[in-house]
């Protein structure tokens, strides 16, 4: 009986041996199996771990703000050139006439405020600032930027004098009282300048200065006032220098006010 059991486990073991011998054929031949290894399919998924998503997310986001910023920079350097070779840079600024809503008020709040003209601009530096109170973010930066800029060059050269300037452009809204208090929450030597519609176009003609304030703007409505987001430089003459826009940074400003103030003293 025992000889005639064996056979059928020799058979068995025959036909389960040969698979394997072709499988170890195949691979001497260079040929592979249809199914992938399980190592391979573990390896695929661990591409996609937490840490190469959040790599990834920060890659994007990185060249997200460069390819934004220097697109800011081209606008704003196209600008510049386009004011340069147009109109001159000293053509830029001019005349002007008006209201000084940050000088120190009388005890009649019915009076009007003194006016301000391109006249009282001459024996400071001056950095000019178009905007409107309502802004809900680029003109209180860029004040912010403004007020650093002269507290780092009072530090540097106490001697220097930096005079800065806001001109509102939205007359419909920003009165004096309100331009007044706005600039209290900047640098406290800001001058705040108000006028009507023909004089804030007149002094943004001069400066070569976009504004979408309508001429029959509501004061109580509710909007937005698209405009030139630019601090122009002018010297103690009144001439225009140079024009810093949003994506110039502080330190940058400071920076280029202090090689023009060496060039002017020599």
């Amino acid at each position: 009986m025992l000889p005639f059991r064996a056979r059928p486990l020799l058979s068995t073991c025959r036909a389960v041996a040969r698979p394997v011998r072709f499988q170890n054929q195949c691979r001497r031949n260079g040929t592979s199996s249809s199914t992938p290894p399980p190592t391979t399919q573990r390896n695929v998924v661990g591409v996609f771990s937490p840490t190469s998503a959040v790599l990834f997310i920060a890659v994007g986001a990185g060249m997200y703000f460069y390819f934004t910023t220097k697109k800011q920079q081209l606008l704003e350097e196209r600008e510049k050139e386009r004011m340069s070779k147009s109109y001159g840079r000293p053509n830029l600024g001019g005349p002007f006439a008006l209201l000084n809503c940050t000088a120190t008020p009388s005890s009649n709040r019915n009076e009007i405020p003194p006016t301000f003209t391109d006249k009282d601009i001459l024996g400071k530096w001056s950095l000019v600032y178009f905007g409107f109170t309502n802004c809900p973010d680029i003109c209180p930066a860029e004040l912010d930027k403004v007020t650093a800029i002269v507290n780092d060059l009072s530090k540097t050269n106490p001697s220097l004098p930096v005079q800065p300037i806001f001109i509102s452009v939205d007359p419909a809204r920003d009165t004096p009282p309100t331009v007044r208090k706005y600039l209290s929450d900047f640098h406290p030597s800001y001058i705040g300048l108000v006028g009507d519609y023909a004089q804030t176009k007149a002094v943004c003609k001069g400066y070569r200065v976009y504004f979408s304030t309508p001429p029959d703007a509501d004061p109580t409505g509710d909007y937005l006032v698209d405009h030139s987001i630019f601090v122009y430089l002018m010297d103690p003459e009144g001439k225009f220098v140079d024009a810093f826009g949003q994506v110039t940074t502080k330190d940058d400003v400071v920076e280029k006010i202090q090689e023009y103030v060496k060039e002017w003293n020599r």
